[in-house]
């Protein structure tokens, strides 16, 4: 009797939370909405997301009505705050008493009851507080097949902390997904982008630094450039668009009428423009002076078509000169046609410095790179070569930790944010800045929850959540000791295993699994490889007693085994599976022979994914060239060279640029969580960037030289070994280099020499 009276008290204990949580829960499955009979605009489109989203999600389809019904059933009222006499029904002297938030695009959600209906109140501020309100509620709102629930305590009241929150949408081939796009897909991501706080988008105009035409685009640029801009007004966002000016001389009045021409047809075909931003360089090379004369005349040209539009300009790749004779036209002229200065990647200073340096008429929008791992602005911090030779510069990259980092450091000297961005590889990273540009404070493990509750299910909220959160980790040091690799594809096999068709199909979904199974595909070959070239070496140290010819032949057959003896195959072939999915779900073009990207480097880095992962190539080359030596002596000596590679003699000492783990004598600066640009300064206001791992396996000093606007990044690693200082408490060393290795992407030795020189 006890026994079966403990059975039934652990039952009950086990039932008892399902039954709070479930009392706890307003459930709207059979709610209707109710919104003003004259509502159009951003509110009505915002009506119809929110009806269509829930449809998607549940298979219900919720009425839109004008007047409310005599039932009990829930509602969803619909409005902005100045009509609520208009639709909110008895409650709407209650609601104007409420508690509310002053602002632009603020809005309150709120929970009542009204004729025995539990009500759920979504009131803006104004249009776009409308279109942010419904946002929120989808993003909060429990859905399941046939089942949609609200806590029914739930109650915000709440406005944007920055007035601009963007990001770029690009339109072109480079982006090695969005040319694939039509209209009802850039529909859906702007949707996507709005219900996390996007009000911005920026596009790319025609003539740009990439190819005229994509193999995968839909429609014409102009004709896709039109619609979007087009979408964009439906929705209420604003359009920027980045217009690089490219040609040759604007001090050729030749060039400045054909580019006013060509400026101008796109002007007049844009059915909305709120600004246009130049960059000053990449791509572009226009002395400040002229660019400033040429841009005055592009105002008058913009205004000719939309009256209210802005004029922002950066100065991007300027050099010292260039920089400072910019500032000096701003300080000294203070152009009234200029809106404000953009900054972004290839700055020469840092964006506290640039706004010290420049009137505080004129506002800084910040152009922060979110989709690049390295060569650019925020690069993965110690990020393994493994990963640079083979994911790439462009992989698919949540860093949501990194993007807070880097935005609470930065945003203050902002009015906010458009993202440099080259695609849908970025997506988690695009809803970060947009959350914390809503709210710096918010906690980003929670952002990460309303990502995964709104795109991948409720049921996977805390999982994926805490999935992307690991992906992040991935990335986190030395390959080869980072046991979370294994333990992440785990969690997302489990994720996997109980994925409906419906969610296997689903883009974000894939994405993190190709992820996954990418990165511990590359850490078990890295395992794997190290091991065969630690075995080709011990063989090579038998050369003396096995003869130089044997003791390369052995070694030659041991790496052999990274191509002869695969190590985790069907995790490799699930990448390939992977990729084939996304082509077909969101048209992302993971390889160019397979699906035609436009380069490798744009993040096709399944054609990267065999990339070798020790030495075995530069070994095979030194291998051939021993061979050809006639006398054993001379073999036995070379060969010996090569296993004593890493001993610098007597006096000197050895750092493996190229592994993390044995760098002990590099200078880091101040680290990511202090300088995430990794700008390190000297003196002066010319940065320094140190990095690590950024050329495949070289630790970087990026330095830009004064005198040129050319190649900020590849010109100054080639330059690094030449020109930086190392410096070590309080001695100083000069680097004496040695190359072992060439720079492609198959040729991956990673140790440089250095011999301590007497000062």
């Amino acid at each position: 009797m006890a026994g079966l009276l403990s059975e039934k008290l652990v039952l009950a204990l086990l039932i008892f939370p399902c039954l709070v949580r479930r009392a706890s829960a307003l459930d709207l499955s059979q709610a209707s909405v109710v919104s003003p009979p004259d509502l159009s605009g951003p509110p009505k489109k915002a009506v119809a997301m929110l009806i269509e989203e829930v449809d998607k999600r549940t298979q219900i389809r919720w009425v839109n009505v004008s007047t409310w019904l005599a039932t009990p059933a829930p509602v969803i009222a619909v409005g902005m705050a100045s009509e609520l006499d208009s639709w909110a029904g008895d409650l709407a002297k209650e609601l104007a008493r409420d508690r509310k938030v002053e602002g632009p695009e603020g809005y309150r959600i709120r929970v009542k009851r009204s004729r025995g209906a539990q009500v759920v109140f979504v009131i803006g501020n104004d249009a776009r507080g409308v279109i942010f309100g419904i946002g929120h509620l989808l993003r909060s709102l429990r859905m399941n097949p046939g089942a949609v629930e609200l806590p029914d305590d739930f109650s915000v009241a709440t406005s944007p902390r920055y007035r601009l929150r963007g990001h770029q949408l690009g339109y072109r081939p480079k982006t090695n997904s969005y040319d694939a796009w039509d209209v009802t897909r850039w529909e859906q991501y702007i949707r996507d982008l709005v219900v996390f706080g996007c009000n911005t988008i920026e596009l790319i105009p025609p003539r740009s630094d990439d190819d005229a035409t994509s193999p995968h685009f839909p429609l014409p640029p102009m004709e896709m450039m039109v619609a979007m801009s087009r979408l964009a007004d439906e929705y209420g966002l604003d359009v920027w668009v980045w217009y690089p000016a490219m040609d040759r001389d604007y001090a050729d009045p030749k060039a400045v009428e054909f580019a006013l021409g060509e400026w101008g047809e796109v002007f007049k075909k844009l059915p909305r423009i709120d600004a246009v931003f130049v960059p000053g360089g990449d791509p572009g090379h226009t002395p400040p002076r002229v660019l400033m004369d040429f841009l005055a005349r592009q105002t008058e040209n913009l205004h000719r078509f939309h009256p209210r539009a802005q004029m922002w300009v950066s100065p991007q790749s300027f050099n010292r000169a260039w920089l400072e004779e910019f500032i000096g036209i701003l300080r000294n002229e203070q152009p009234p046609w200029l809106s404000g200065v953009v900054y972004g990647p290839q700055v020469r200073v840092s964006l506290r410095q640039l706004r010290s340096a420049i009137p505080r008429q004129y506002p800084i929008r910040h152009y922060p790179d979110i989709t690049h791992s390295w060569r650019c602005e925020y690069p993965v911090p110690d990020w393994d070569s493994a990963y640079a030779a083979t994911e790439g510069r462009e992989p698919i990259n949540p860093r949501p930790l990194d993007q807070a980092t880097i935005f609470r450091l930065t945003q203050s000297d902002t009015i906010g944010f458009l993202t440099y961005s080259e695609g849908c590889n970025d997506d988690v990273n695009k809803v970060i800045w947009s959350a914390l540009g809503w709210s710096p404070e918010a906690n980003v493990t929670n952002v990460l929850r309303d990502y995964s509750r709104y795109f991948i299910g409720d049921a996977n909220t805390e999982d994926f959540a805490q999935g992307l959160l690991a992906l992040e980790r991935n990335w986190r040091g030395a390959l080869v000791t980072n046991e979370n690799v294994f333990a992440t594809l785990k969690k997302f096999q489990a994720m996997e295993a109980s994925a409906s068709p419906r969610l296997m199909s689903n883009w974000r979904f894939q994405q993190a699994l190709y992820r996954a199974y990418y990165d511990a595909y590359t850490r078990s070959r890295l395992l794997y490889e190290t091991g065969l070239e630690d075995r080709a070496m011990a063989k090579l140290r038998e050369a003396g007693t096995a003869g130089s010819l044997a003791a390369m032949s052995e070694a030659d057959s041991i790496l052999e085994g990274a191509l002869s003896e695969r190590v985790s195959a069907d995790w490799r072939a699930r990448v390939f599976e992977l990729a084939e999915a996304l082509y077909h779900s969101i048209g992302m073009q993971l390889s160019v022979p397979l699906y035609r990207a436009i380069a490798v480097d744009r993040g096709a880095n399944l054609d990267n994914i065999d990339v070798p992962l020790n030495d075995g190539p530069w070994l095979k080359d030194q291998f051939a060239q021993v061979r050809g030596l006639t006398g054993e002596a001379e073999r036995l000596g070379r060969i010996e060279a090569i296993v004593r590679w890493s001993d610098p003699g007597p006096g000197g000492f050895y750092d493996d640029l190229g592994d993390l783990l044995r760098q002990p004598h590099l200078v880091r600066g101040p680290g990511f969580e202090q300088d995430p640009a990794f700008l390190g300064f000297r003196g002066g206001t010319t940065p320094r960037r140190f990095t690590t791992s950024r050329w495949y396996c070289i630790t970087t000093a990026l330095i830009p030289r004064p005198d040129t606007n050319c190649g900020w990044c590849t010109r100054a690693i080639c330059r690094a070994a030449k020109s930086v200082s190392w410096q070590m408490t309080s001695s100083r060393f000069i680097r004496s280099w040695r190359r072992r290795f060439r720079l492609s992407p198959w040729s991956l030795p990673s140790r440089w020499k250095r011999r301590k020189l007497e000062t």
